[in-house]
């Protein structure tokens, strides 16, 4: 049995590694009195450690032993509730006959330019009802529940006008209340030009005047999204209209963060670390000169580094032969986190687990830098790494319990659900099976 803490912060360099595990101490002790264990109480953790010490602190905060549920992780392995730093969850419809499409040849700006693409997603969600929505909703996050997944951004974006952004917003939020999955809504208003504005003159101009004069201002009043997003790539929004949807969007109090050079080098990576936003997301086709302003914000003293969040299903789904270089990220000093970018188009997958294989077999990271970019640096990217992310006295106690004995074994057996039990806040909130001991 073996406990991965990932305490101490954000991971990088050669530190993407490095998980604070705690081991037993021989194989028949992982219920015994030699086994590592983690205590919470009233939803947070309370205690780390040997099974002593961990029942000893619990002693001394007054705990009486017949109060505590007791969990046996029968040797396997425990970690922190993973964080889905990247998700599209509330959309209707599915974009299958574009895989077809893309295996003829056909590209994905191709794909959008002809209306297809998240101009059917935005059609479809917009003709959707309320409930229609949150079923699908609460369907997907039940599958990211059951393979580990305890926190989620949720964009909209598949509105793409100010009724349909902030109703997107406010289901996300219904969502997030009702639980038990933590739900961290983003504002997506600039994901594609909308429909209505396709015919105008400079159509993606007039849109982004929309977003900014229009949407951003109602959706920072509604109070409900924490973060801005936009769709920084050629055909879509450039760096300079990114730019000023962005500093518009701080300025109302939402941070910052990035779809970026995902198809083509579009300066995203460099306007990420310009304007400190929390997160760029994709690289898959980052520039040299993104890699190095990524590095240097990661370098600097006494500031916060942009979190190159990559999302490997992705460029799978997309058949891309190119990934991003997560490698060369690492090596440079930049903190990596994972998400699943589960959406219907690019990325319909709502298992975690497989997005640590893709990132193992795809972006060359180990087991153990995988489990950190979707753990503590995934929690990074949200701006929440003080609260979650990692098993320290303190943190909300999000816990998973996984079959395998190490985490090694996670992203190994490719596509297996290997979760065990999850736990949220300390309360038990999935189990595929769970021995008390």
């Amino acid at each position: 049995m073996e406990i991965a803490t990932l305490a101490g912060g954000i991971r990088r360099g050669s530190a993407q590694s490095e998980l604070g595990l705690l081991r037993a101490r021989d194989p028949g002790a992982a219920a015994g009195r030699g086994g590592p264990a983690v205590a919470a109480y009233e939803g947070r953790i309370v205690a780390v450690g040997g099974l002593e010490e961990v029942e000893h602190q619990l002693t001394e905060l007054g705990v009486e032993d017949r109060r505590v549920a007791r969990i046996d992780a029968a040797a396997g392995t425990v970690t922190p509730g993973l964080v889905d730093p990247h998700t599209h969850l509330l959309f209707a419809g599915t974009r299958h006959a574009e895989v077809q499409l893309r295996q003829r040849g056909h590209g994905y700006l191709e794909i959008l330019a002809a209306g297809g693409g998240i101009l059917q997603t935005v059609r479809e969600t917009r003709a959707a009802s309320d409930e229609q929505l949150l079923a699908a909703g609460r369907r997907w996050l039940a599958e990211l529940l059951s393979h580990g997944v305890t926190t989620a951004e949720v964009k909209s974006g598949y509105g793409l006008d100010v009724a349909s952004e902030l109703r997107l917003l406010a289901l996300a939020g219904r969502l997030g209340t009702e639980g038990p999955v933590e739900v961290i809504p983003t504002f997506l208003g600039a994901h594609a030009v909308a429909p209505e504005y396709r015919d105008r003159p400079a159509p993606a101009e007039a849109y982004l005047a929309s977003v900014i004069g229009e949407q951003l201002p109602q959706v920072a009043e509604q109070g409900i999204a924490r973060f801005c997003d936009v769709f920084c790539e050629r055909g879509v929004f450039d760096q300079a209209a990114s730019r000023r949807l962005l500093e518009a969007a701080q300025r109302l109090g939402l941070a910052a963060r990035l779809h970026a050079d995902e198809l083509e080098p579009s300066g995203g990576a460099e306007l990420a670390a310009e304007i400190g936003a929390l997160s760029a997301d994709h690289l898959g086709a980052i520039s040299a000169a993104g890699i190095d302003a990524l590095a240097a914000s990661s370098a600097a003293d006494g500031g916060r580094p942009v979190i190159a969040t990559l999302l490997p299903a992705t460029s799978f789904f997309m058949l891309k032969d190119r990934y991003a270089p997560a490698r060369t990220l690492i090596e440079r000093g930049v903190p990596v986190a994972l998400g699943s970018d589960f959406n219907p188009g690019s990325s319909p997958t709502p298992n975690a687990q497989l997005v640590l294989s893709l990132a193992c077999l795809r972006l060359g990271l180990s087991p153990a830098e995988a489990l950190a970019a979707f753990t503590i640096n995934a929690a990074a990217a949200l701006g929440i790494e003080q609260s979650q992310g990692s098993l320290e006295i303190g943190k909300h106690a999000d816990i998973v319990l996984w079959e395998p004995e190490s985490h090694e074994l996670l992203p190994y057996w490719l596509g297996a659900n290997l979760v065990r039990a999850v736990i949220k806040r300390g309360r038990p909130v999935y189990a595929s099976q769970l021995t008390s001991a």
